[in-house]
């Protein structure tokens, strides 16, 4: 990526933080239309491209992590398998900066993107790393939290 300046930078950071919120509104929005579907995509996408100005890995992680759950939600297996193994490889490539959750999640995105992909016995492989990983977590409220987006959602058949 091309060097920033700092207002270019805070820029970046106020725009991937600030679109990473509205990707969450539209994944918890019960009646999404086929536009918000498609703003969705594209939103995910653009909070991850400008954490690659603005962040660490771990904000590139987090953010291949919100692109490959939008996908899994639509039910788009190519693309869910492609971000959740970028995802785990930068979980593991930038594991000194990742939080105890960040590889619970990594896990997560995986076994759904499997799910989504009808690849049961990975599926299932990656759901156990996620619920050995989330019993790692040493916040309770982390920890819940992850609890609860585990056992929510779609899982395609294999819960």
């Amino acid at each position: 990526m091309s060097e920033t300046g700092s207002g270019e930078r805070e820029g970046h950071r106020f725009f991937a933080g600030a679109i990473f919120n509205e990707v969450w509104e539209l994944l918890e929005k019960p009646d999404r239309a086929k536009h918000d579907d498609e703003a969705m995509v594209h939103a995910a996408h653009a909070s991850c491209y400008h954490w690659l100005h603005a962040g660490t890995g771990l904000h590139h992680q987090r953010g291949e992590w919100m692109i490959a759950r939008v996908y899994s939600v639509l039910g788009i297996a190519e693309a869910a398998l492609r971000h959740a193994n970028r995802c785990l490889e930068l979980t593991r490539e930038h594991a000194g900066l990742m939080e105890d959750f960040d590889p619970a999640f990594a896990y997560e995105c995986v076994a759904r993107a499997n799910a989504v992909a009808g690849q049961r016995d990975e599926a299932l492989r990656y759901l156990r790393l996620a619920e050995q990983a989330g019993e790692r977590i040493s916040n309770e409220e982390d920890r819940q939290l992850f609890v609860s987006e585990l056992n929510g959602g779609d899982w395609h058949g294999i819960r």
